[in-house]
């Protein structure tokens, strides 16, 4: 029994050592931890009370200057002053189209044959012309050969010369007529063939195989200069101030987000639309080939003026309810949450602050751990 008595009691000895060291670690490692935050909120619910302040860094907000800047969409347009009409002075039914719309197409080439009766009737008044001509030609010799001989009178000889002179302007005129209309008064022919005037893209097309063209009617097509174009953008009344004729704009396009392109203002419209109280505001761009007709582009205006701005590290902002805020340090381990407006992004995860900071203001630099805080 002593035996048995003396073993028992050694467990409980050992036992109880035990459970003492362990204690002991624990409030060692409660120890050496740091202490959890204590959050206390103030009547304001935008100011919040912290036990170990400590534990949330601080940014001291500094300055930038910049100039103001718009963001607007906008569209691409065609440069009327490269527009160019494909016209014909002939009318008749075509027979033949070589080229389509969104064709490029270069000066000189051939888009399409019409068959035309004004170019037979042209052909009859030439030949006539040309009949005329010869024999009042030939009855101005032989009033010329009486006269030397005293044959007629002066007057008789100057009007033989008159005729003749007319029958050659009855020549030319016919001539000229059938040039205008697109064919050669020496190659008879009742087609015409309308060529390209100039390089560029068909943006517009009005005829069809088989189609029937009006002289001074309808263009069958319209040729455009692509390598210049226009960027429209609708401004609102508010903004006007921010843009100006002459100032750059940077463009930019929804196909093409990584290229940004630098175009001019040429153009702020005098009249507002009466709904949207918007201007439009035309931008001069250079095409390098990516830019297409009716593309959905960003427009970025930089006005004159230099602005001074605050920075902030983009860890300081808390979106939260759609706004952004940061927290301001205060007295009395306090920090104040500040709403503020948002500017551009800028190099090294900074953040432009228009509304709402002062720069050397000092904010938490990472909100949303002081923000997880308060909601615990």
């Amino acid at each position: 029994m002593k035996y048995t008595e003396c073993r028992i009691f050694a467990l409980v000895f050992a036992a109880t050592l035990v459970l003492g060291g362990c204690g002991k670690g624990e409030e060692d490692l409660a120890s050496e931890a740091p202490p959890p935050a204590q959050v206390e909120h103030e009547q304001n619910g935008n100011v919040i009370q912290v036990g170990h302040p400590e534990q949330f860094p601080l940014a001291t907000a500094a300055a930038h200057s910049s100039r103001s800047e718009l963001v607007v969409t906008g569209i691409v347009a065609p440069d009327v002053s490269r527009n160019v009409p494909v016209i014909t002075l002939a009318s008749g039914r075509v027979v033949d189209i070589h080229a389509r719309l969104g064709d490029t197409v270069q000066k000189g080439q051939l888009l399409l044959r019409v068959r035309s009766a004004d170019i037979s009737g042209g052909y009859s008044d030439y030949r006539k012309a040309v009949t005329d001509e010869a024999l009042a030609r030939a009855q101005l010799e032989r009033a010329k050969d009486l006269y030397a001989h005293g044959a007629i009178s002066v007057s008789d000889l100057q009007v033989a010369q008159d005729t003749e002179d007319k029958a050659k302007v009855d020549v030319e005129t016919t001539a000229e007529s059938l040039r205008l209309l697109g064919s050669d008064p020496n190659k008879p022919n009742g087609v015409v063939d309308i060529y390209a005037p100039v390089s560029g893209v068909i943006t517009d097309q009005q005829v069809t195989d088989a189609a029937g063209v009006q002289a001074l009617g309808p263009n069958p097509f319209t040729i455009s200069d692509l390598s210049q174009v226009w960027v429209v953008c609708d401004v609102y009344e508010n903004d006007l101030a921010n843009v100006r004729l002459g100032d750059t704009a940077q463009i930019g396009l929804n196909a093409y987000p990584g290229q940004i392109f630098e175009g001019r203002i040429s153009n702020i419209s005098a009249i507002l639309d009466p709904n949207l109280h918007t201007a439009k505001v035309r931008v001069e761009v250079r095409n390098p080939g990516l830019m297409r007709l009716g593309m959905f582009v960003t427009a970025t205006f930089r006005g004159q003026k230099v602005e001074m701005h605050t920075e902030i590290p983009a860890t300081a902002i808390l979106h939260l309810h759609d706004r952004d805020w940061v927290f301001v340090a205060g007295d009395d381990k306090k920090f104040r949450r500040v709403e503020i407006t948002l500017g551009i992004t800028r190099p090294g995860n900074m953040q432009e602050v228009i509304l709402g900071l002062q720069p050397g203001e000092q904010v938490v630099q990472n909100a949303l751990v002081l923000q997880n805080a308060v909601e615990q």
